[in-house]
């Protein structure tokens, strides 16, 4: 086989990704990773986590994935830091009746980099991930970790008995709400507008639970920190300044967590042209009943949160990943 045509090409280095590589190395399929522009992926911005089992203490977002990432490249997978800005294919459908050793140049995929390079594959499993559209203010991306979260999921163990502030008006920031009173002090919802844009029985949950707040007609305009006396360094979250939007009253709300809960986006647009995407965005699988990891593109899978708008939890990806890569497999062997 040429240097630059392997047997799966994984795009993404979440949890999703490196599982995806581990699975197909170890059953001998020449294989790669495009790590793209967040090697980790999204989990790199959780300080610990602690709902991945084999971790009694927990573990550090960034450590469980330099560490998965080392333990990919121990089995012998390269690990490439670009992105991947486009694929594309000869042709929509591959027989099934061509066996892996003779399979035809013409039929590979083509996946081509950020810097150019373009490399080959006979499946693809995309594991881009889906990233947490922010507030775009000052200091908040600097914050995260320190206060500022984009997942209530991950992080909501970390304020137990606490004042927090989640923003947005979706289901997602419903769902977050009701997910940090169970073990908040005290949450507010901070909405633009005067009315959630949810069902009527998840608003009247909120609204009956004496635990949230609701805060309408209001922005978060400003983020303001503790400084670290020793480095000048932001240090963690103190408080925040909001706006009504119909008034223009500015007040400060003294808070020890901001989860900000506005949608999240699929890394997806360099497939929007190959495969089926939902309207958010996200892949779509599952159409073929043999393979349920495969997208609408025969040799393309998915895994993880670029497919998946429920459940966003690193295991869940990781056990997504190990299935894309069993049903790439599988379709291989299978003769694609």
């Amino acid at each position: 086989m040429q240097d630059n045509v392997y047997d799966t090409i994984i795009v993404g280095s979440g949890p999703a990704g490196l599982t995806a590589a581990i699975y197909n190395v170890r059953s001998a399929l020449k294989t790669i990773v495009v790590a793209g522009n967040q090697p980790g992926g999204q989990l790199t911005l959780t300080t610990t986590v602690d709902n991945f089992p084999g971790f009694p203490e927990g573990v550090g977002g960034v450590k469980l994935m330099m560490d998965t990432q080392q333990q990919v490249r121990n089995l012998g997978v390269t690990i490439r830091n670009n992105s991947v800005t486009k694929i594309t294919n000869n042709q929509k459908t591959i027989s099934k009746q061509v066996p892996i050793t003779n399979f035809p140049s013409s039929k590979l995929f083509e996946v081509e980099l950020d810097n150019g390079e373009k490399l080959q594959a006979r499946a693809v499993i995309v594991a881009t991930g889906a990233r947490a559209k922010w507030l775009q203010i000052p200091k908040e991306r600097e914050l995260v970790g320190k206060g500022v979260s984009g997942c209530a999921t991950c992080d909501g163990m970390f304020f137990r008995d606490k004042t927090v502030v989640v923003v947005g008006g979706g289901e997602t920031a419903v769902e977050d709400a009701e997910f940090l009173a169970r073990m908040a002090k005290k949450v507010y919802i901070i909405h633009r507008r005067d009315e959630l844009r949810t069902s009527a029985s998840a608003q009247k949950r909120v609204f009956a639970n004496p635990k949230i707040e609701m805060v309408w007609n209001s922005e978060v305009v400003e983020i303001n920190c503790q400084l670290s006396v020793t480095s000048y360094e932001l240090e963690k979250l103190q408080n925040i300044k909001i706006k009504n939007n119909k008034t223009g009253e500015e007040k400060i709300m003294e808070i020890e967590g901001l989860f900000v809960a506005i949608g999240r986006q699929p890394e997806t647009e360099f497939v929007k042209d190959l495969v089926e995407l939902r309207d958010e965005g996200y892949v779509v699988t599952g159409k073929n009943p043999e393979y349920p990891m495969m997208t609408t593109l025969e040799g393309v899978f998915a895994a993880g949160d670029c497919m998946d708008s429920i459940y966003r939890q690193a295991i869940v990806a990781a056990g997504a990943g190990a299935r894309a890569a069993l049903d790439a497999e599988r379709w291989l062997k299978n003769g694609s």
